[in-house]
């Protein structure tokens, strides 16, 4: 007995191997969270028949079959990168996204929304909705929007229920695009998004899509008002909340956009004590 314990080592092996094992369980654990409900579910379930058949027709000697099967498993290992580059930017984004919104709070000295921000995009939602006037409204957080701003129009303005209102009015050059708010300014308008890849409902329009696409690639948060139904919707996380009334879509707005202190503020206040 104790020689078969001297052979599982002394105690700090045994936490050793169960930490190891715990780690890779969290990996596995965010990839299928990462991936669930996209089309990645679809492929490796592919992925996983292909090595099955591989198995089976090696067990029956199928030798030109089998051959068949491993050069394909061959053409994946360089066809998997270009497969699952949307999955595999936003794992990197994740990955990337716990230090960036230290990191950038201090150099930029915050980048947070506050409820006066808040009120007035609900106010303008509100609004939009009422005159059935199509509107997309993408609040950044963490993951910076700096590439969908390049050829857009920059505007740097307070944030006003007025100003957004008059971006998308229909007779306005701006109004075709989405607004990016960054903190308390309207930072562009007319920025064009990209659409998401996953299979949506056909009555979803071109303005949906774009704040789908923009949640699954960011951690921005996305509000979406319907030309058609003027109904307000609100996309994070690669999700869309329909048909959200107003009081709902700030409450919504206020947990999604906890209005902190700027660190800059805060290294203010300590030097000054």
């Amino acid at each position: 007995m104790f020689s078969e314990l001297r052979y599982l080592g002394t105690w700090q092996d045994v936490l050793r191997a169960v930490v190891d094992i715990a780690i890779v369980a969290y990996l596995f654990y965010r990839i299928f969270v990462l991936i669930r409900g996209t089309r990645a579910v679809q492929l490796l379930e592919g992925i996983a028949l292909l090595y099955i058949s591989m198995s089976i027709t090696e067990l029956l000697r199928l030798y030109t079959v089998n051959y068949v099967l491993e050069r394909v498993a061959t053409m994946l290992l360089v066809a998997l990168p270009i497969v699952f580059q949307p999955e595999i930017r936003r794992a990197l984004e994740h990955l990337g996204r716990g230090g960036s919104l230290v990191t950038r709070s201090l150099f930029t000295g915050g980048i947070f929304t506050s409820e006066k921000v808040i009120d007035e995009i609900a106010e303008a939602a509100g609004h939009l909705s009422a005159m059935r006037t199509g509107a997309l409204i993408v609040i950044e957080r963490a993951s910076g929007l700096e590439e969908y701003m390049e050829e857009a129009v920059s505007l740097d303005s307070m944030v006003t229920s007025e100003l957004l209102e008059n971006i998308f009015y229909k007779s306005t050059p701006l109004h075709d695009g989405a607004v990016i708010v960054r903190g308390d300014r309207i930072a562009a308008a007319a920025c064009f998004l990209p659409s998401t890849q996953e299979a949506v409902t056909v009555e979803l329009g071109s303005r949906h899509r774009a704040a789908l696409g923009v949640t699954q690639v960011s951690d921005a948060v996305a509000i979406a008002v319907s030309e058609e139904t003027g109904t307000v919707s609100l996309a994070v996380g690669g999700r869309l909340l329909r048909g959200l009334d107003l009081r709902t879509l700030r409450e919504k707005l206020v947990e999604l956009l906890p209005e902190r202190q700027p660190v800059s503020q805060l290294f203010r206040r300590g030097s000054a004590k």
